[in-house]
């Protein structure tokens, strides 16, 4: 199970966050993981528990704990998130990935990164605009920045959209335009039968009325391929050899 953890940030403060490890001895491969616009919730920290199961160190940031109240940090990561610029939000992923790294029992130089919605969006941002020295990148139904530019650096990556999804279909499209265009391996595919979120089994009944375009739900055929092809994609590059 993913246990509660602090996670000290560089100008002073914490910040809280979800970590899992494997039951066998280590050192593994790391991963963070970027939570949906919900937040930490059970199904994000089933996230962390899967990869641990698989092997690796997982830690996932609360990106709404701190620098004030609860719903001053949600309203200011969703404006960060559309305006496309560096703020708190890839500080904190920062502070997680060095403090993953760090660890004793994770293999500094081979740690993966995962984002879902809001999290998928942050994730691109994160690889593609600095050398950040993660290997891999899974972004499942994340917003794509409209210039192939802001990709140059950016890992390879695997990715997964829901065709239902009204709002954010049209960027699995875009997505394999940037990669193809900056030479970037990847792994885009777009579920015809799923909507958004349909990777995780979550409960927000508020949210699918609040976004009921992007027709959220789990879809169960559609989630078993999509985490295949993360885990086959993660695997090859973060334990072969």
């Amino acid at each position: 199970m993913a246990a509660d953890t602090q996670i000290a940030l560089p100008r002073g403060g914490t910040l809280r966050a979800a970590v899992a490890v494997p039951e066998t001895a280590g050192p593994h491969p790391g991963v963070v993981v970027i939570h949906e616009v919900f937040g930490d919730q059970p199904e994000m920290r089933e996230v962390c528990d899967e990869f641990a199961r698989r092997g690796y160190v997982a830690a996932m940031p609360d990106l709404y704990s701190a620098g004030g109240p609860r719903f001053l940090c949600v309203a200011r990561t969703m404006m960060e998130v559309a305006s496309g610029r560096s703020g708190r939000a890839l500080g904190y992923l920062a502070a997680t990935h060095a403090w993953l790294a760090e660890r004793d029992d994770v293999v500094g130089e081979r740690v993966g990164m995962i984002g879902f919605c809001m999290g998928g969006s942050f994730a691109l941002a994160y690889i593609g605009a600095s050398a950040a020295e993660v290997k891999v990148a899974a972004v499942n139904y994340g917003e794509v920045p409209r210039r192939a530019n802001a990709l140059r650096s950016a890992c390879p990556i695997v990715a997964s959209y829901g065709g239902r999804d009204m709002v954010t279909r049209s960027h699995a499209s875009r997505l394999q335009d940037h990669l193809e265009r900056l030479g970037i391996e990847h792994d885009v595919k777009v579920y015809p039968e799923a909507g958004h979120s349909f990777m995780t089994q979550g409960s927000h009944p508020i949210g699918r009325l609040v976004f009921l375009p992007m027709r959220l739900g789990y879809e169960p055929a559609a989630a078993a391929d999509a985490w295949e092809r993360v885990f086959t994609f993660f695997d090859a590059r973060l334990k072969a050899g």
